[in-house]
């Protein structure tokens, strides 16, 4: 016999004999267990103690196995459930099998064979386990905060940003739309003596010149039509944190002057006033313009351009990475899971495909959007094929911009006509909660020409 005391059964069916004889089977092979008669007494030991294994009788009074299971994979969404019934017929099995049970004992029992699979399933639950314990060590080694990579330019990125949060030089990143400068430049931040101060972001690009020197320098009441009041700039919300200036290769060449001198003097006016403000925050500025051929061009002063690149980092595109897309998918799954409230597992060997082979000029950002739309649309708890849609190369932009709302709202229509505006059958087959259905039925002002929306 060997002990598992580790081990935590919860048995329930409403024959005390049987309650009785598999207790004493189990607890001689080293497991913990408690036996219950009916599913409600089940769900009130649910959260006593974190089970590891539940044997369910199907045929109960009251609330069945299946009922049963279905209620537990609420709140735990991966116990492992056998079905115990007396009617071995292919089609309880199957119907066991298909809401998601282990296994399934056909009574009456034999304790040697329920010995031996339930130390199989006991056995195989701990490997995996324990992958999935190593798979998250493995993944905290590939993280660098919200960033995740495994390739090895960006593993040298990461080392490299948690090396120069330590100091206060200014940092440029360079890179690509969407191959996440601000969230690096956040992750210095974070990693940074700064870190419980702000962090300031300005879009350099959408901005006009005036607004943008109002934006970071502030101004003074009365420095301009319409300035009823003193207003603090970027600069000066940024103190003691960090400034992110994104972008910074669309602004004017008389802000690249101003900025130039705020880089040198480590002091600024705000705009309309004479007295001088000191720079006490960490500039960290990002383009995914080439700023030398800005340079040869005229559009880009040199000396702004060599205080800007103290430490210089470049962000290598998601095409050059493609072992990152896995990855990737992986944490933006999880991401989406929790904000929807949905239980995708994962994305078919097919879908996969489509997605590495993909060359994505959008980069991450794009990626993130294609899997949002994915876990959106997908019927079951795996994405295939058919939920990947990806921008075509003409118009992408377009297409993504597309809002993602549009798409949800549409989907979300589509199911509820499909069923009659059943909200309990339509947040079903949506994988949420009714609660989530109606908010998002509120969300897009979605109606039923009619009658009102059936409840069951």
């Amino acid at each position: 016999m060997t002990m598992e005391k580790s081990v935590n059964i919860l048995v329930v069916d409403d024959e005390e004999i049987v309650r009785d004889s598999l207790s004493s089977w189990l607890e001689e092979d080293g497991y913990h267990v408690e036996a219950v008669e009916s599913g409600r007494k089940a769900l009130e030991r649910l959260p006593a103690k974190p089970w590891d294994l539940m044997l369910v009788d199907l045929k109960m009074p009251g609330m069945d196995g299946i009922q049963l299971m279905d209620e537990v994979r609420k709140t735990h969404p991966d116990m492992l459930v056998i079905i115990m019934t007396a009617y071995a017929t292919v089609d309880t099995a199957v119907k066991a099998m298909k809401k998601g049970a282990y296994d399934y004992f056909v009574k009456p029992f034999n304790p040697d064979d329920i010995s031996l699979t339930i130390r199989k399933i006991v056995d195989h639950h701990k490997l995996v386990q324990e992958n999935l314990f190593l798979r998250k060590e493995l993944k905290k080694q590939y993280k660098l905060r919200d960033m995740i990579s495994k390739n090895e330019k960006m593993l040298e990125i990461f080392d490299l940003a948690r090396t120069v949060a330590k100091s206060s030089s200014t940092v440029l990143i360079q890179g690509e739309s969407g191959t996440g400068k601000e969230l690096l430049a956040r992750a210095i931040h974070d990693e940074s003596p700064r870190s419980e101060a702000p962090f300031i972001s300005v879009s350099c690009a959408s901005l006009t010149e005036s607004l943008l020197e109002s934006e970071l320098f502030g101004h003074e009441k009365g420095a301009f039509t319409g300035a009823s009041a003193i207003k603090r700039g970027k600069l000066e919300l940024a103190q003691d944190g960090t400034l992110f200036l994104d972008e910074i290769g669309d602004i004017s060449l008389k802000l690249q002057m101003d900025l130039l001198r705020v880089l040198e003097q480590r002091e600024f006016r705000r705009v309309g006033g004479s007295d001088l403000i000191a720079i006490t925050s960490r500039i960290i500025a990002a383009t995914n313009r080439d700023l030398k051929i800005a340079i040869e061009e005229g559009r880009f002063r040199a000396d702004l351009y060599y205080r800007l690149n103290v430490i210089s980092i470049h962000i290598p595109p998601l095409r050059d990475r493609r072992e990152d897309i896995p990855l990737l998918v992986d944490h933006f799954i999880e991401k989406f899971n929790i904000e929807m409230g949905k239980q995708i597992r994962g994305v078919s060997e097919g879908a996969m495909k489509i997605l590495v082979d993909n060359d994505w000029p959008g980069n991450a950002r794009e990626l993130r959007n294609v899997i949002e739309r994915a876990v959106v649309v997908a019927k079951g708890n795996i994405i295939t094929e058919t939920d990947i849609s990806l921008p075509s190369a003409a118009g992408g932009a377009n297409h993504r911009a597309k809002s993602l709302e549009e798409i949800e709202k549409e989907h979300i229509r589509l199911v509820l006509n499909d069923h009659q505006w059943n909200i309990v059958r339509s947040a079903q087959t949506l994988g949420i909660d009714r609660v989530t259905l109606y908010n998002k039925i509120k969300k897009f002002d979605l109606k039923k020409e009619g009658a009102a929306a059936k409840e069951c």
